[in-house]
């Protein structure tokens, strides 16, 4: 598809929302004019790639640093508490699913706030949110930061992350980073979205990318990329040969990364969702890659 969502994540600085009952449940909603405005902002300033891009790679690879917050109501793993190796275990899981997008990232620190307001109450836009993230953001632009929380007592307790996307940063720097749910980690309770594919799905949307059901249309411009193929609506579980548009080539993108398939069978990034992802942190990250 070719353009943005009605789910994607917080993007644009928009606020986060709603849910869909039995899927994957992803942040925002934006409206379709700030949607459009910022796609038009994106194409009058993209920045392309340099022959100097080289030098900021190690072995070929983009290298972000990811500052890990966990966010805890107790001591216990129950209260959200999750151990260095369950982290570690999903910087690996995600390092594999971004390793053909010349993307890698490395963990530089983790730290531990036992506050069960921030636990229980953290969504988008709420003054915990604010709180939280002003005492423990680090870093810059291409700085990923990680905030595990339970989504447990606010107005989307189904919610399992949201993200903010790289023109936000611009706006409110503080803001930057990326919200999941602890229970989503390898291992964690959140089955069948618990093999570390949420972190992978909202970093994609820190990278850039939208849902490719965005706008729920089949004859939209979806996810502004051209290669993911056009999807009315959101998937769930693992529903091979689904194709809510069968006038338009392909069938749904149930395997992609940025869709709300069970983590089973999220496997794939396409190559123009890899190209957006160089331009959009090229753009408005500073990253060269």
């Amino acid at each position: 598809m070719r353009f943005p969502s009605v789910f994607s994540t917080l993007a644009l600085g928009l606020g986060v929302a709603l849910t869909v009952s039995g899927q994957r449940r992803c942040g925002s909603q934006p409206s379709v004019e700030k949607i459009t405005e910022a796609e038009a902002h994106f194409q009058a300033n993209k920045v392309e790639a340099s022959a100097l891009d080289a030098e900021s790679k190690s072995g070929g690879k983009t290298v972000l640093n990811v500052y890990w917050h966990v966010i805890a109501a107790g001591k216990s793993l129950k209260q959200g508490n999750v151990p260095d190796k369950q982290i570690k275990a999903n910087i690996a899981q995600t390092n594999k699913d971004y390793s053909k997008t010349g993307i890698q990232i490395k963990l530089v620190k983790i730290d531990r706030t036992f506050n069960k307001l921030w636990f229980n109450n953290v969504t988008d836009g709420v003054p915990e949110e604010d709180a939280m993230k002003k005492a423990l953001r680090k870093g810059g632009p291409a700085d990923i930061n990680v905030y595990t929380v339970g989504f447990e007592g606010g107005p989307t307790p189904d919610l399992l992350g949201y993200a903010t996307f790289p023109r936000d940063y611009a706006k409110n720097p503080r803001d930057d980073g990326v919200v999941i749910k602890y229970s989503t980690l390898p291992g964690g309770t959140a089955a069948p979205y618990n093999q570390g594919k949420t972190f992978t799905h909202e970093l994609g949307h820190w990278l850039g990318l939208y849902h490719p059901f965005q706008g729920e249309s089949c004859s939209g411009p979806g996810d502004y990329v051209d290669d993911t193929p056009q999807e009315k609506s959101s998937a769930s579980g693992c529903d091979y040969g689904r194709d809510t548009c069968p006038k338009q080539p392909g069938k749904d993108p149930i395997h992609n990364f940025m869709d709300y398939s069970d983590d089973v069978c999220l496997t794939e990034f396409t190559k123009g969702q890899i190209k957006r992802i160089k331009h959009q942190i090229r753009t408005y990250r500073g990253v060269k890659c």
